[in-house]
């Protein structure tokens, strides 16, 4: 390989000094507050650290620990799957779905049904609401009305059941995720150039069905990953509805989340590597989940 190929990067760097120059605060902020401590945490997840003494190398024993001894952890990891893999694709459908269907109305309307949607994700204390439709005493909107009808003799504690409250937070967190990505949908059509529809009816597009597949749907690459990401994150992510509305922890662990096992032994039991073994996991989880969705999205666009 000559000089010239080895010098080119930095010859091109050099020549692009000034957006480079632009882009090192952002650079360096996302390097100090993302990647750095995204090292430092798998690097800590083979280490014994209690924030009090040094960190004191243990290899994979953290990583057995979870895998073999944890019972709680497995519990987790199984409810966040079933919150991943029942939150996440129908929330992304859910709201691009909507999207499709809000944007063919008027501007005003169109604005105040976005509004609509997007309000829950961005509202404070929305957890209230829940807390009191399904109030375990015979005040609670469901008990009270159940009891009315007479199909309840005695009020059910929603929340405090693991019969029903992984139910309910599966039903609470569907309807809180439909804000970002529901945006980014709406967004994405609004930006779609109208003559590829005149076009398509050109070439043999009859119907609104035939435009959604082959012509919206093509034209909405980014906003389709953009919404895919998110609703990964999301859905791998739950923790502040469970720990809301079923407690923390909750009943025999029935609504307990993997973020929430990690806060349990990273901000009460002080356990820092421990609980960064278990964000490791959840980080690689994401990481080939998001890998594996991009790919599909690549395929369909």
């Amino acid at each position: 390989m000559s000089r010239d190929r080895i010098r080119k990067p930095s010859r091109s760097i050099w020549a692009d000094r000034q957006e480079w120059g632009m882009l090192l605060p952002f650079l360096l902020l996302f390097w100090v507050f993302t990647i750095l401590p995204v090292l430092s945490s798998l690097v800590l997840s083979f280490t014994d650290f209690n924030m009090l003494e040094p960190p004191s190398f243990v290899g994979l024993r953290n990583y057995i620990r979870l895998f073999i001894e944890d019972d709680i952890f497995l519990i987790a990891v199984r409810n966040t799957l079933i919150f991943a893999f029942l939150t996440g694709p129908v929330s992304y459908f859910a709201c691009l779905i909507f999207a499709w269907l809000i944007n063919e109305l008027p501007p005003r309307p169109r604005s105040l049904m976005t509004l609509v949607f997007y309000a829950p994700s961005i509202a404070g204390n929305v957890y209230f609401i829940w807390l009191w439709i399904f109030s375990g005493d015979a005040y609670g909107l469901v008990n009270s009305f159940l009891m009315r009808l007479g199909l309840l003799d005695e009020p059910i504690l929603w929340l405090a059941d693991p019969r029903y409250n992984l139910r309910i937070i599966i039903l609470v967190q569907l309807w809180l995720s439909l804000g970002v990505s529901f945006l980014a949908f709406i967004a994405g059509l609004q930006s779609i150039d109208a003559s590829i529809y005149e076009s398509g009816a050109v070439d043999g597009v009859r119907n609104r069905f035939q435009e959604l597949i082959y012509l919206t749907l093509p034209s909405m690459g980014p906003q389709l990953m953009f919404g895919a990401v998110m609703q990964i994150a999301i859905s791998f992510s739950v923790s502040g509805v469970s720990s809301a509305l079923a407690g923390f922890p909750s009943t025999d662990y029935s609504a307990h989340t993997v973020v929430l096992h990690m806060q349990d032994y990273g901000t009460l039991r002080f356990e820092m590597g421990y609980a960064s073994a278990i964000a490791a996991v959840l980080f690689l989880t994401m990481l080939l989940t998001n890998s594996g969705i991009k790919r599909i999205l690549s395929r369909f666009s």
